[in-house]
C-alpha cells in the first residue's frame, strides 16, 4: 500500500509543470481625478460633478418630484472613444424612464412602407375601445364607493 502511495506521489510530482506559466504583464495607468464635487441637500436635491484626467466628464442634478416623490434627474457625460470620437450623452430620468440623447446612439430606420388607412383606422378604433372600457371601469368603481 505504501508503494502505491509513493508511486502516486512521484507521478503527481512528475506531472507538475516544470516552468512557471508566463504572467502577462499589464500596466494600468493611474487616472487622476481632476474634480469631484458632491452636494446633498436635506430636502433630497443633489448635484454631482466629476472630471477625470483621461477626459471623462460627468454632471448630474436631481430633486424629488412634488407629486410622486420620485427623484427626477438630468445631466450629461462625455468621453473620448477609442477611435478618437468625442462622445457626449445628455439625459433625463423621470416618470418616463431614462431618456438619453446623443448623436452616437443608434436610430431606427424609417418605416419603408406607408401604413394603409385601414390599419390606422383599426388602431384608432382600439384606442377608442380602451378609453371607453377605462371610463366604464372608473365610473363603476366610483359607483361602488358611493
Amino acid at each position: 500500500m505504501k508503494l502505491v502511495i509513493l508511486i502516486s506521489a512521484v507521478c503527481v510530482a512528475l506531472a507538475a509543470p516544470t516552468t512557471q506559466p508566463e504572467v502577462e504583464e499589464t500596466t494600468k495607468a493611474v487616472v487622476p481625478i481632476m474634480k469631484d464635487e458632491r452636494v446633498q441637500e436635506v430636502d433630497g436635491r443633489f448635484n454631482v460633478e466629476f472630471e477625470a484626467g483621461n477626459g471623462i466628464v460627468f454632471a448630474q442634478a436631481g430633486s424629488p418630484d412634488a407629486e410622486t416623490g420620485a427623484i427626477v434627474q438630468a445631466g450629461q457625460y462625455s468621453y473620448v472613444a477609442p477611435d478618437g470620437t468625442d462622445v457626449v450623452v445628455k439625459f433625463v430620468a423621470n416618470e418616463n424612464g431614462f431618456q438619453p440623447e446623443s448623436d452616437m446612439l443608434p436610430v431606427a430606420p424609417a418605416f419603408p412602407h406607408p401604413i394603409p388607412q385601414f390599419v390606422l383606422d383599426q388602431i384608432a378604433f382600439a384606442a377608442e375601445e380602451d378609453a371607453r372600457l377605462a371610463n366604464e371601469l372608473a365610473s363603476g368603481q366610483a359607483e361602488a364607493h358611493q
